[in-house]
């Protein structure tokens, strides 16, 4: 019987092509990333860095450990979202990891796509990772949005609104909220696919939400997670504050804070990147603090929270992907 040969040249195409160390590559694209980020906003960088030198020390360590102790809620968040208990070492290492991710790419898409891929990892199906990752961020925004209330009403003189929401901008801003939810009703309405993948997400969400809510300890992770997360973010700018001699009362600087991350939460660009500081030295400043102490504050502050944490966040997220975590 004659064996029958396949030809050299696919069959070396095929060799070479399973040799390609695809997952290698994955590893090297985040800090590509980030020297594309950090080139592109080197003057931010460069500022930052110089009014960080200029800052009270004590207070900056402050500030660091409280930006540490924010990748701590979220992983407690992020367990309180789902029944099936995580690997808690590994769970703070992606937080740690989507963080960077966060700051990638467009935001919300970098966390939300790690934390999806380390809960299927772990045997979490799809459908139930989406709900879980979907309650996340429900608590979250209802928790953040509710903080601001709260504050608002225990301080009515922390904030002028109008400098953080000018006049003009609030018809635009209605229109466009109303053109998007009746093109997302019509498209709901039209495609018979759509409508069904909806409801089915929803049924299965709701099936998740009302497991979650069954367990006092999942309830307790999932709701004190989401409160204390963007407390610790304002804790960090308060500290910076303080380090840099802003001469705004503490309520006041979380007020600003939740009002600017509120106000920027649905501009895709990557971490709020640009988007956020403007938003932060708007706020700061109706919060009655001078303009150049505010950004000052701001730069010195994101460098903390984002820059500095940027390249071992990569680093992480590379060995994440290398040993097969996420």
């Amino acid at each position: 019987m004659t064996a029958v040969r396949l030809p050299q040249g696919r069959s070396g195409l095929s060799g070479r092509a399973s040799r390609i160390p695809i997952r290698q590559i994955l590893c090297l694209v985040p800090l590509a990333l980030v020297l594309v980020v950090a080139v592109r906003h080197h003057d931010v960088l460069l500022a930052g860095f110089g009014h960080l030198a200029k800052a009270q020390w004590p207070w900056l360590v402050a500030a660091v450990g409280v930006t540490c102790l924010t990748w701590v809620a979220a992983a407690v968040t992020r367990q309180g979202a789902l029944v099936e208990r995580l690997p808690v070492r590994r769970l703070l290492a992606t937080q740690f990891a989507a963080g960077a991710a966060n700051h990638l790419l467009p935001t919300g898409l970098g966390a939300s796509a790690v934390n999806l891929r380390f809960m299927t990892v772990c045997g979490v199906p799809l459908a139930r990772s989406s709900a879980a990752l979907a309650l996340y961020l429900l608590a979250e925004s209802i928790a953040r949005v509710g903080l601001l209330l709260a504050l608002l009403v225990a301080f009515p003189g922390a904030l002028r609104l109008g400098a953080l929401l000018p006049d003009t901008a609030a018809g635009p801003l209605m229109l466009a909220a109303g053109a998007v939810l009746c093109v997302a009703v019509v498209v709901l309405a039209a495609v018979r696919r759509v409508r069904t993948a909806v409801l089915s997400f929803l049924r299965t969400a709701l099936t998740e939400a009302r497991s979650v809510h069954t367990r006092p300890a999942r309830v307790l992770a999932l709701w004190g997670g989401s409160l204390s997360f963007p407390l610790l973010q304002a804790a960090g700018l308060t500290t910076v504050g303080l380090a840099l001699g802003l001469d705004v009362p503490v309520a006041h600087m979380v007020v600003a804070y939740l009002a600017a991350t509120v106000a920027v939460a649905l501009v895709p660009t990557p971490g709020g990147i640009g988007s956020v500081e403007a938003a932060l030295v708007i706020a700061l400043v109706a919060a009655g603090g001078p303009v150049a102490v505010a950004t000052a504050v701001v730069l010195a502050f994101r460098i903390i929270t984002v820059w500095l944490p940027l390249l071992p966040g990569a680093l992480t997220l590379g060995a994440l992907v290398r040993l097969k975590v996420i």
